[in-house]
């Protein structure tokens, strides 16, 4: 499990990443209430790569803040691929950043049910990628109290920054 200080290392890395990219990052999140926004923010000099986060831990939220649609949420839940996909684009959309990431799960103690228990968290990450847009969704299943699974969610979305490939922006002449 990562510590404060290995999130803000990870976190460091990503922001040397998308600077020398010349990319801009926006956080949509639900079981880590911002969490992965406050670690991202939390490196000096975070206004030259990071555009904005949405906590959209309510239903209500994500259709509201990042057009996740009724249909996607009444037929998969609000944790599922489907549901985190369309958050990922509508973060994309809603704030013309050049990357997404978001996370939604069941961090507990309860929430959890035979088919989706504590710890079952979706990520996607959003990419521009000129006229289209990549969508790389990940699930997991996380072990531990509600802390520990929040942390493991921040620390695996750190990860997934850095695994993606992220376009470089051309340099303006």
């Amino acid at each position: 499990m990562g510590t404060d200080r290995d999130l803000f290392a990870l976190a460091e890395r990503v922001g040397q990443k998308l600077l020398a990219a010349g990319q801009r990052i926006v956080t949509a999140e639900s079981c880590t209430g911002g969490w992965l926004a406050k670690a991202l923010t939390d490196v000096p000099g975070a206004s030259q790569w990071f555009e904005c986060g949405f906590v959209t831990y309510s239903n209500a939220a994500k259709i509201r803040d990042v057009g996740v649609s009724t249909r996607t949420l009444a037929e998969h839940g609000a944790v599922s691929e489907a549901t985190v996909r369309e958050m990922a684009a509508g973060a994309l959309r809603a704030s013309g950043a050049d990357l997404a990431v978001a996370i939604t799960g069941i961090a507990g103690p309860d929430g959890g049910t035979p088919s989706k228990p504590v710890g079952t968290v979706w990520f996607c990450a959003a990419v521009r990628r000129g006229a289209t847009t990549e969508l790389t969704p990940e699930g997991e299943l996380f072990t531990g109290d509600r802390a520990l699974i929040r942390r493991r969610c921040v620390e695996h979305a750190l990860q997934l920054i850095l695994r993606i490939d992220v376009p470089v922006r051309a340099a303006k002449a």
